[in-house]
């Protein structure tokens, strides 16, 4: 294939919901192209974007899909990216490293809920953006409609560069108002024929022009002025305008087509090729420390925007040049973790075939096999100066499940494929808990831990199930308290002995010692599990021997991992050692361990003790409809509302909901607003567990612990 400059390479992405076509029109664009001889169908699961065997048995894009086309002149790489937000990462991923996105709404239905999902994620990264008015053969198709929404819900500045004529079953024509032609297309789609505009059509095809011509005008002065003395514009003055709107996000361009009857995709290709910027008129990359990378830059620089573990042939990543030239066998550093080594083989992806070729050059999208220790979000440099481009921001998990292997042996294979998986799908994290002893897995929702468990079983046959997780709640005390215990254990020769008195209290940030001791020592334990133990040594005399302190040390800690009520770690408590006892012979570290141990035990029982649970900060996007059974599903989970307000088309409501609360949310929240809501939580804080609560997890853990010793 012809080797492409940065001037001569485009980069777009095709999103939007799931079955508005993405891929078909992908398909299409390869077909007119000529880079494929005949359009496959998802019906046949014979695509080239959809080629995983998940996708075919679900009949939906799972993995964002790389492969070019080629027209007049240009590349245009593709990437066709899943339309469910449960795979937002294999979105966000592909938005980064592309030039313009395309997307694509079904013209029977308008704007949906993948739709405005991924808008927030177009916004963020400001791309230039088409909207795709697809399916118009459809007999339910609205174009007038759904143009309408597309409106509403993004911006008045979506407009209209086409529109149908006869859209529903017979669609072949197409009104473009940029060249002010009507276009017939035959049967079989394919190139059209150009005929004047009826006369039937006139008057609303110049009302469009006209506002397609204001679109191009407002965002240039020149052309401000052209268009005020002569009234117009030509269509180079408009390519012109609408470029530089497209490039400052403040024109929306819009085309309708019939990807499977290929009837439009070739206009809205040579839009691609006329107006869409290519590689080189692109914002520059920014390294962490806000150094510019520009793609005319000599050092070849490699972002990594993917990466895969084929089961047979290894680790792939998919990279954008950001700058330079890269060559074949050409050594090359992994500035983001120190790994080096050479691209034996580089590669132009389409779908599951793989084209070797010599070189790329600064712009375009390609592919190497096993490049050491390389992932995805990692910088590849020709220099190891240290240079680290910033990565991709992937959004909080907002489902948590543990899982378990139906069979023991299985338990190393699965952790080793689950961690392949995160490094391919940052989204996804794994979470070995020692506290929980579960292995968590975080994820987007349901849909994403069912196709992460088909992936374990049918590609690694690794039988695993899903279970509940358990809840990090935490131990505390309210008030002081004091105890005694002594620890006395004679059974022939050297026998055991320790006595401890101890006081507790409640550990704040900022209070004082505690009072009426003579405190001789302080120690500050940070704990692992959050909050602090404050250990004080207020022996007079020498009644217990300085050597003993940190034996009953220990034993507080030990019986701080495992709380006296539920068995979950205890926090933030002072304990003072103020008396005790010691035997001559008998007295040794053992004993103090037990003695202390006891006597926090006893002691925090008697200070009042409370059960923590861990609160989340939950955001709730909803479109408005919808908010009131939002917020009664919300009162059922003890969530206290903190604040309500408008963002966009959506209402933003937040809450501080506790964690034991959130299991199976995201599915719960899809059932209440038929999937137009989406949300997101992260921790925030322990918090005090009702009364009610908290008698029902002691009763439980007192039985649970029953059933262990029987």
């Amino acid at each position: 294939m012809k080797n492409y400059v940065t001037k001569e390479i485009k980069n777009i992405v095709l999103v939007g919901s799931p079955k508005s076509g993405k891929t078909t029109l992908a398909e299409c664009m390869m077909y007119e192209g000529g880079v494929i001889s005949r359009m496959g169908s998802i019906e046949d699961g014979n695509t080239v974007s959809d080629y995983h065997e998940i996708e075919k048995e679900r009949k939906n894009s799972i993995t964002a899909s790389v492969m070019h086309t080629e027209w007049r002149g240009f590349k245009i790489n593709i990437i066709d990216t899943p339309g469910l937000d449960d795979f937002c990462g294999e979105i966000i991923g592909s938005l980064r490293v592309s030039d313009t996105a395309l997307m694509v709404l079904n013209g029977q239905y308008g704007v949906e809920v993948g739709t405005e999902l991924i808008w927030r994620h177009l916004e963020y990264y400001k791309k230039p953006t088409i909207f795709v008015v697809n399916q118009l053969d459809h007999p339910k198709s609205d174009f007038w409609n759904t143009f309408e929404q597309a409106k509403q819900h993004f911006s008045e500045k979506v407009v209209a560069v086409q529109y149908p004529v006869n859209a529903g079953e017979g669609f072949n024509m197409i009104i473009d108002l940029l060249k002010m032609v009507m276009y017939k297309f035959p049967v079989t789609g394919g190139k059209p024929e150009k005929l004047p505009i009826p006369d039937s059509e006139k008057e609303k095809a110049d009302t469009l022009h006209n506002r397609l011509v204001e679109a191009a005008a407002e965002n240039d002065e020149r052309l401000m002025e052209i268009y005020f003395e002569k009234g117009e514009l030509d269509e180079d003055e408009m390519r012109e305008g609408l470029k530089k709107g497209m490039l400052n996000h403040d024109v929306f361009p819009l085309f309708c087509l019939s990807a499977k009857k290929d009837m439009g995709s070739g206009r809205l290709m040579g839009f691609i090729d006329n107006v869409c910027p290519s590689a080189d008129e692109m914002h520059s990359e920014f390294t962490t420390e806000d150094k510019q990378i520009k793609p005319d830059d000599e050092t070849t620089t490699l972002f990594v925007f993917k990466s895969e573990n084929e089961k047979h042939t290894g680790a792939m990543s998919f990279f954008k040049v950001c700058s330079g030239t890269l060559h074949a066998g050409q050594e090359l550093f992994n500035t983001s973790n120190g790994a080096s080594g050479k691209i034996n083989q580089l590669y132009v992806i389409d779908g599951k075939n793989r084209i070797a070729v010599q070189k790329l050059h600064a712009g375009d999208i390609g592919a190497t096999v096993k490049f050491k220790d390389t992932h995805l979000n990692h910088t590849v440099r020709a220099v190891n100066d240290g240079v680290v481009l910033k990565p991709i921001v992937f959004p909080n998990p907002r489902i948590r499940m543990a899982i378990e292997v139906v069979k023991q042996q299985d338990e190393e294979k699965m952790a080793q494929q689950l961690n392949k998986l995160h490094e391919s799908d940052p989204t996804l994290i794994v979470e070995f808990s020692q506290e929980l002893k579960q292995t968590l897995l975080h994820a987007q929702g349901e849909l994403h831990l069912q196709v992460i468990k088909w992936i374990l079983e049918h590609i690694h046959s690794i039988e695993i199930k899903y279970v509940n997780p358990r809840i990090s709640y935490r131990e505390t005390i309210q008030q002081p308290a004091k105890a005694t215990y002594r620890h006395k254990k004679q059974s022939g020769g050297a026998g055991q002995f320790g006595e401890v008195f101890i006081h507790v209290e409640p550990y704040y940030e900022g209070m004082s010692d505690p009072a009426g001791f003579n405190i001789r020592g302080k120690e500050v334990q940070d704990l692992p599990w959050g909050g602090k133990l404050i250990f004080y040594n207020c022996i007079v005399g020498g009644v217990i021997e300085a050597r003993f302190l940190p034996a009953i040390l220990k034993g507080i800690m030990e019986k701080m991992e495992e709380g006296p009520l539920t068995g979950s770690p205890a926090r933030d408590v002072c304990v003072a050692v103020y008396d005790g006892k010691m035997h001559a012979v008998d007295s040794n570290e053992i004993s103090f361990k037990i003695a202390g141990m006891m006597a926090f035990k006893e002691a925090f029982v008697a200070a009042n003790p409370k059960i923590m649970e861990p609160i989340n900060k939950l955001e709730v996007y909803v479109p408005a409809e919808y908010t009131g059974d939002v917020m009664t599903d919300l009162q059922t989970r003890r969530a206290i509302v903190e604040n309500i307000g408008s963002e966009g088309n959506y209402q933003k409501i937040v809450a501080r909901v506790p964690l034991s609360e959130l299991n199976r949310y995201a599915t719960s929240l899809s059932s209440i607003t038929q999937g137009r809501a989406s949300f997101s939580t992260e921790f925030l804080e322990y918090s005090p567990t009702p009364p009610d609560v908290q008698a029902k997890l002691i009763q439980a853990h007192s039985a649970n612990h029953k059933e262990e010793n029987h």
